[in-house]
């Protein structure tokens, strides 16, 4: 009877006031819906879902992120990210540069000076200066690694939530989901010069926009993930190789298993997504089983992703490809099985189809609907007919069936899709 009161007094008054609460859909509350890719396996991922009351934060600084993250706590919890937090700040709020984590007498130029392979050779770096630059990457890591624990839901206010500067750590932990979040510039102050004996060596940065080492039932949707700020390809050179600042957008390592990643967006960057770090690392196979769909790699040069030991499903995603520095999208490496459908490329004149797979010791690759600039390509027909005869042609059994995916779309109309809905605030 209240009911239908009520439904009279609103088509009287025209208005009906509803608590804002009732109002916004609480993405906190959210959970995986069932079959989404890996993530969906067993109990499935609903992160914080369950906190109560207590552990229910909106955070507006770093200082308010790390209180609510508790260290990487087990309990239940939701965390919703309102505007953009810098982690390079001190617990006043006040802004940190790199020189104010330098210690230990570091300077860059003596570090150059010190390991000038010229001079110093191909042996690993020591001594004062190494020691220096150690100390000093100590105390950045000290303010933007942020340990994220199980059972906990990180997700962003609105359209315009980011989170700037910090390496979101997700390590030895299950049951996490990270929404609707900007993920930018995790910019390491002092890269660690690694020589390679017969070769030029590189600069190695140390941090991730966004890492899971040992995580398990992890749901990222609808990030955005980018160097935004201090892209590497203005940085400088030294001995002969990019000063790189920037490690992964999202890295996927050390057994972690279980992952769906979905509607995100990863951008402006050299390598975007390692699956399996390691070639010698065999206590991960039967795991790092991650399902990628409806995301978009756009400016990216490679690791979109690359695959070890891992059953990995790539599909409905969005390739766009710029720049002459691309290398390659799809990364084949030991005993990897990525099963690779419906996924569209765009790409310019000087990039071939054969330049989208780059394989290291793989052994297989399947793949079927791909579009290349609008046209159906056999993309593992091309690449076999095209590689350089270095590796093994790759065959297309990979000796599993993806089963936990939702409805796969054409390669078009995923394209389509994508364009207009992946990345941070675009949550339907």
């Amino acid at each position: 009877m209240r009911v239908r009161q009520l439904a009279v007094a609103v088509g009287l008054l025209g208005v009906l006031c509803v608590p804002a609460h009732a109002e916004t859909r609480d993405l906190g509350r959210d959970t995986l819906p069932a079959n989404d890719g890996w993530a969906a396996e067993g109990e499935g991922t609903t992160g914080g879902a369950a906190a109560d009351a207590g552990h229910v934060y909106t955070v507006t600084d770093r200082a308010g992120l790390v209180r609510a993250l508790d260290g990487g706590s087990d309990t239940p919890k939701i965390i919703r990210i309102a505007g953009t937090i810098d982690a390079n700040t001190d617990d006043d709020g006040d802004r940190l540069d790199c020189a104010d984590y330098a210690t230990g007498g570091y300077s860059l130029k003596k570090y150059l000076a010190a390991y000038d392979p010229r001079t110093w050779g191909a042996a690993k770096p020591s001594g004062p200066q190494e020691e220096a630059r150690q100390a000093s990457a100590a105390k950045q890591a000290e303010r933007i690694v942020l340990p994220v624990g199980s059972n906990t839901t990180i997700v962003g206010l609105g359209d315009k939530a980011v989170l700037k500067g910090a390496s979101l750590q997700v390590r030895n932990a299950d049951n996490v989901i990270i929404r609707n979040l900007e993920l930018r510039d995790a910019y390491d102050c002092f890269p660690v010069w690694q020589p390679n004996t017969g070769g030029l060596g590189d600069w190695k940065a140390a941090y991730d926009n966004l890492w899971l080492a040992g995580a398990t039932h992890v749901w990222v949707d609808h990030i955005t993930a980018s160097d935004r700020g201090h892209p590497d390809a203005k940085e400088p050179t030294y001995f002969a190789r990019n000063y790189l600042r920037h490690d992964g957008l999202l890295d996927i390592t050390n057994g972690s298993d279980l992952v769906t990643v979905s509607w995100s967006r990863f951008a402006d960057h050299d390598k975007a997504m390692l699956i399996g770090n390691s070639d010698t690392a065999t206590g991960d196979r039967g795991k790092l089983r991650v399902t990628l769909h409806h995301n978009a790699f756009e400016s990216v040069v490679q690791r979109a992703p690359r695959v070890r030991f891992g059953q990995v499903h790539v599909y409905n995603n969005r390739y766009d490809i710029t720049g002459d520095d691309y290398r390659y999208s799809l990364g084949v490496s030991t005993e990897s099985r990525i099963h690779a459908e419906n996924n569209a490329f765009h790409a310019p004149g000087h990039v071939e189809v054969a330049d989208l797979v780059k394989s290291w010791n793989g052994s297989a690759l399947h793949q079927s609907g791909t579009l290349f600039n609008g046209f159906p390509v056999d993309l593992l027909m091309i690449y076999n007919a095209y590689n350089s005869g270095s590796e093994r042609d790759l065959t297309d059994d990979v000796g599993w069936t993806p089963v936990l995916h939702g409805p796969v779309d054409s390669a078009a109309a995923a394209d389509r899709a994508v364009a207009r809905g992946a990345g941070a605030g675009r949550i339907p």
